[in-house]
């Protein structure tokens, strides 16, 4: 813990920024969970325990702290350090497509690169299609429903999750954002509540940790609830499973987008004989696949058989 004779020497929000970090390197933490350094860690915690914006001016950085401010961050310094819960967890926000959403640990974290994929408006593989209805499956908080409802305003979003838990985050981002019209939270095994319904788009970032995968991971990642992460032996049997079934609730001119990160490899080794068309992304990211629904029609015995 901190003494006193320590904060005797931190007065600025600058002061707090760098302890911070030099703790939290000390530490040993892992940085996965929206910051991959500790200074960027360490100032999304300061500033939120300030209630102040990530974009804050430089100049502010060295307003002073008042006693009671101080140790509101010093015990939120403290907390990341000893329960090694990613940030967001302690601050209840996650930032996704430049949007604001609520996490608590009924819910992965938002990180995904389809981020990216979504503010392009998946140019330029849906130019000129008209989308009128968008899959999330496996929403967790909802993050990337909300995000495909601000990219597609013309389309309705069903944002569908096995865990219950997890849709009643994803209802409570959906009422901030005000979108009770357009995305409807529904508790579903992948498809199978969907009955014949077809979309334009159908996402996905579903659990792909494989068990090797799954307990090599730090301690951040554990706080996380399993469900969303682990994914059978090798992280595919999730996948393998919308492979078989996606073509179905698919529209003719409709595409399927999926991340499978570091079990990319392992995908391809199930499938030898299908080109996958893996998506270079701009921000970084990686294993984030599409499919067009011509494509999973001519590949369908590959998915179904292997």
């Amino acid at each position: 813990m901190t003494d006193s004779a320590t904060l005797h020497h931190l007065h600025t929000l600058r002061d707090f920024i760098r302890w911070g970090a030099s703790r939290f390197n000390a530490a040993g933490l892992y940085f996965g969970h929206g910051t991959d350094n500790a200074l960027d860690e360490a100032a999304a915690l300061v500033l939120s325990v300030l209630h102040l914006p990530y974009d804050l001016p430089d100049f502010y950085l060295e307003a002073a702290l008042t006693p009671e401010e101080k140790t509101q961050v010093v015990e939120m310094i403290e907390r990341r350090i000893e329960t090694r819960k990613p940030a967001a967890y302690l601050t209840h926000e996650a930032l996704f497509c430049g949007l604001s959403f609520y996490v608590d640990e009924r819910v992965l974290v938002p990180r995904s690169p389809i981020a990216e994929l979504i503010e392009q408006g998946f140019s330029p593989w849906m130019d000129g299609v008209e989308t009128r209805r968008i899959l999330d499956l496996c929403t967790g908080s909802g993050c990337i429903a909300i995000a495909c409802a601000y990219a597609f305003p013309g389309a309705e979003v069903d944002a569908v999750d096995v865990s219950g838990e997890a849709l009643e985050v994803a209802t409570l981002n959906i009422g901030r954002h005000g979108l009770e019209g357009r995305v409807r939270p529904l508790r579903s095994d992948l498809f199978d509540a969907l009955g014949g319904k077809r979309y334009e788009l159908i996402i996905s970032n579903p659990p792909y940790v494989g068990r090797a995968e799954w307990e090599a991971l730090p301690p951040e990642y554990h706080n996380e609830p399993g469900l969303g992460l682990k994914s059978g032996e090798e992280g595919l049997d999730c996948v393998s499973r919308i492979l078989r079934q996606a073509s179905a609730h698919l529209t003719e001119d409709g595409m399927l987008v999926v991340e499978v990160g570091a079990s990319a490899p392992a995908l391809e080794r199930r499938f030898p004989r299908i080109p996958f068309r893996w998506l270079e992304l701009g921000r970084g990211g990686e294993g984030v696949f599409l499919f067009t629904a011509e494509e999973l029609l001519q590949y369908r015995a590959e998915f179904e058989t292997a």
